[in-house]
């Protein structure tokens, strides 16, 4: 991951953004795709974007080392569900 929390944010920005786009993807390419379930997962990834941004925001002093590695394996899985997610959709 990034080495500072200007380019970790474009990071969780970039990653969001393609989960985004790849929503568009599906919904173009399959218009007989659930919309319901499109738009619960759509907001399942502006959610997300908005909490990781907020986490980046307010560090927790005195085990910065501990709050990002857990910061990264909570990224991590909710990208991944994200991912699992928008496959059962195909």
């Amino acid at each position: 991951m990034a080495k500072n929390r200007r380019n970790l944010k474009k990071f969780v920005n970039y990653i969001t953004s393609e989960l985004l786009a790849e929503i568009y993807f599906i919904q173009y390419y399959n218009p007989q795709v659930d919309k319901v379930q499109l738009n619960e997962v759509f907001g399942r990834i502006a959610r997300a974007q908005n909490e990781f941004l907020s986490r980046i925001s307010h560090t927790q002093p005195g085990n910065v080392k501990g709050f990002y590695k857990k910061f990264r394996a909570d990224f991590n899985a909710e990208v991944a569900e994200i991912i699992d997610q928008l496959n059962t959709l195909n």
